[in-house]
């Protein structure tokens, strides 16, 4: 059964954080420039603080308007944040990500920030899941 640290030590366990004070335009060009969808909010880098998504940016829009831009991430980001440890099973992750619409989980060992996985690893993962086991039950078939 495949769990999160597979994931981690395929993907790396580089996070991309910034702390809550940061204005939301230095947010978006961060994003931007990494590729990413999503930054861990964190004062030292190795606490959760929040997350702040493309989503808070755009329902941030509503309440600030053209002053977002110059708001702190802290205004817009994510407080509750769900996370996953690095013996979380993937499948038990995939449907906590479904139920709960999120698309990043950070990953938090020992209180401290190890990761960050996107629905897309997932997936990823339960692909290459699935495709592992067709392997063998095809390499059984043919071999017997």
């Amino acid at each position: 059964m495949m769990k999160v640290r597979d994931i981690v030590a395929v993907k790396g366990d580089k996070v991309v954080t910034t702390p809550p004070a940061t204005p939301v335009r230095m947010l978006a060009h961060l994003l931007k420039i990494e590729n990413i969808g999503a930054v861990v909010v964190s004062e030292d880098g190795r606490s959760v603080q929040g997350i702040a998504t493309e989503r808070d940016i755009v329902h941030g829009l509503t309440t600030h308007d053209s002053r977002l831009l110059d708001a702190q991430v802290s205004e817009v980001m994510t407080r509750e944040v769900l996370t996953v440890s690095p013996d979380d099973p993937v499948k038990q992750v995939m449907a906590q990500m479904t139920q709960r619409r999120v698309r990043h989980l950070p990953v938090v060992e020992d209180g401290r920030l190890a990761g960050l996985i996107s629905i897309g690893d997932v997936v990823k993962s339960r692909l290459d899941e699935a495709e592992l086991e067709t392997n063998v039950m095809r390499d059984y078939v043919v071999s017997h």
